[in-house]
C-alpha cells in the first residue's frame, strides 16, 4: 500500500493588483469578527492606518501586537496570551517573513484562520504552510509544518512598492534558490507532482533571470509586478507542489547554519540564501566534479553582479568572521536534521567549510559584463534539469 502524502499547495484564495486591501474588508470578515494583527513596529506603523477603515466598515473589533523579538518561542507565547484574552477568531499578519511566520504559526496553535498581508517581496512567506522558528536573538530552530496554507493572501502592490528595494533584491535571491534546491533534492523522481514542481521552478529560474534587473529599474511597472508575484506566489507554488522534496537543500542550510552568528543579522534572508546558492553548487564542483554546477555558478556570479547580490563572505558582511565562528555556522548547518543532507552526496562541516571560503568574486570565473542575453541565459543551463 503506498504511503499517503498529503501536500498544503495554496492559500484558499489570493487577492493581487493594486490598492486592492482597500477594498478586501469583505473578504477578511469572511474569516472573523475579532482579529489580532500580528506584524513587526514597522510594518504595523504602515499597514494599520490603511486597515483601520477596511475594518471599520465591517464592523470588525480587532487589536494589534508586535512579534519582537523575533518568531520564537518566547513571542509564540505572549501572543497566544493576546489572543486569547482579545477572544480572536481570525490572525492577520502583516509585514515581512518572520512576521507572517509567527501570524500563521499563532494561528495554527490556536486553530484559527489566517490572512496574511506581505509588506515586501522578500519572502513566499505569505503563501506557505510552514513557519521557522528562532531564537530571541534570531537564531534559527527548527521549522514547522502547518496544516494549510493561510486562507486568504491579499498581495497590495502599492504596500509592497513602498518597502526598500533591497527587500525584492533579498526576494529574489531566496526565490531563485527553488530551482537550485528542487532540482537537486528531488532526486531526479518520476512523480508528477515532483516533476510539476521542478518545472515550475526552472520558470521561475528564467522570470528571475531575464526581468530582475528591469524590475528593480522600474519599479512598480509591469515587469516589476511580475518579478513580485515571482518572489511571493510561484516561488510558494513550488514548494507546495513538490512538497518537503522540493522545499530547501544546501542553500537554506547554509542560512540556518549563518543566522547563528549575530554578525550575519545585519543581512536579510535571501541575501544568505543567495550566498547559499553559490556555497551549493562549489560543493557540487567539489565533491561532484559537476561542471554543470561551475557554468551555473558562473551564470548567477554576473546574475548578482547586475543587481546587488552577496558573492562573498565579505558581500554579506562577514569578511572577518573567525575560523570557530565560520566552524560553528558549518556544523549547525551540517546537523543530522538538516536540509543539506538532500544532497545526493555526503557533506560534512570541514567539506562545507572549504565551500564557504572558496572564491567566488566576479575574477575567478571570468565574468564579463554586461549580463548574457535571455537566450543565452536559456542555453546556459539547458541540461541542468531533471
Amino acid at each position: 500500500m503506498n504511503n499517503i502524502l498529503a501536500l498544503t499547495i495554496a492559500p484558499s484564495r489570493v487577492i493581487r493588483g493594486d490598492q486592492v486591501l482597500a477594498s478586501a474588508g469583505e473578504a477578511i470578515a469572511h474569516w472573523g469578527k475579532r482579529p489580532l494583527i500580528i506584524g513587526g513596529d514597522r510594518s504595523l506603523a504602515v499597514t494599520i492606518p490603511r486597515l483601520k477603515p477596511v475594518l471599520a466598515k465591517q464592523q470588525l473589533v480587532w487589536t494589534s501586537s508586535s512579534y519582537a523579538p523575533d518568531c520564537s518561542e518566547a513571542s509564540l507565547n505572549k501572543l497566544r496570551q493576546i489572543s486569547s484574552e482579545h477572544q480572536a477568531d481570525l490572525i492577520i499578519g502583516v509585514g515581512g517573513g518572520k512576521a507572517l511566520d509567527t501570524a500563521k504559526l499563532i494561528a495554527y496553535q490556536c486553530q484559527l484562520p489566517i490572512v496574511t498581508i506581505p509588506t515586501s517581496a522578500a519572502t513566499c512567506a505569505a503563501w506557505t504552510a510552514l513557519s521557522n522558528v528562532y531564537t530571541d536573538e534570531g537564531a534559527f530552530l527548527y521549522d514547522v509544518g502547518l496544516a494549510q496554507c493561510p486562507n486568504l493572501l491579499i498581495l497590495d502592490f502599492d504596500l509592497i512598492k513602498m518597502a526598500p528595494p533591497r527587500t525584492l533584491i533579498a526576494g529574489i535571491g531566496d526565490a531563485i534558490a527553488k530551482w537550485y534546491e528542487a532540482s537537486v533534492s528531488s532526486g531526479h523522481s518520476q512523480q508528477t507532482m515532483l516533476i510539476a514542481a521542478v518545472q515550475q521552478a526552472r520558470v521561475l529560474r528564467d522570470i528571475l533571470l531575464q526581468k530582475s534587473l528591469i524590475a528593480l529599474q522600474q519599479p512598480g511597472s509591469e515587469t516589476w509586478q511580475q518579478v513580485v508575484e515571482a518572489t511571493v506566489l510561484l516561488a510558494g507554488v513550488i514548494g507546495g507542489i513538490g512538497g518537503a522534496q522540493c522545499r530547501t537543500v544546501a542553500a537554506h542550510a547554509v542560512h540556518n547554519g549563518l543566522t547563528h552568528i549575530p554578525s550575519s543579522h545585519q543581512a536579510l534572508h535571501g541575501e544568505k540564501v543567495a550566498y547559499g546558492i553559490l556555497v551549493q553548487l562549489r560543493l557540487e564542483e567539489m565533491l561532484q566534479g559537476s561542471q554543470l554546477a561551475v557554468a551555473a555558478r558562473q551564470e548567477l556570479l554576473r546574475f548578482y553582479t547586475e543587481i546587488g547580490l552577496p558573492k562573498n563572505l565579505t558581500d554579506l558582511g562577514l569578511g572577518d568572521i573567525s575560523l570557530q565562528d565560520l566552524q560553528k555556522a558549518a556544523e549547525i548547518a551540517c546537523q543530522p536534521q538538516s536540509d543539506i543532507h538532500r544532497l545526493p552526496f555526503s557533506v560534512g562541516p570541514e567539506q562545507l567549510m572549504a565551500a564557504m571560503v572558496s572564491p567566488t568574486c566576479v575574477d575567478d570565473l571570468n565574468i564579463q559584463s554586461p549580463m548574457q542575453s535571455s537566450l543565452d541565459i536559456d542555453q546556459t543551463n539547458a541540461n541542468y534539469l531533471i
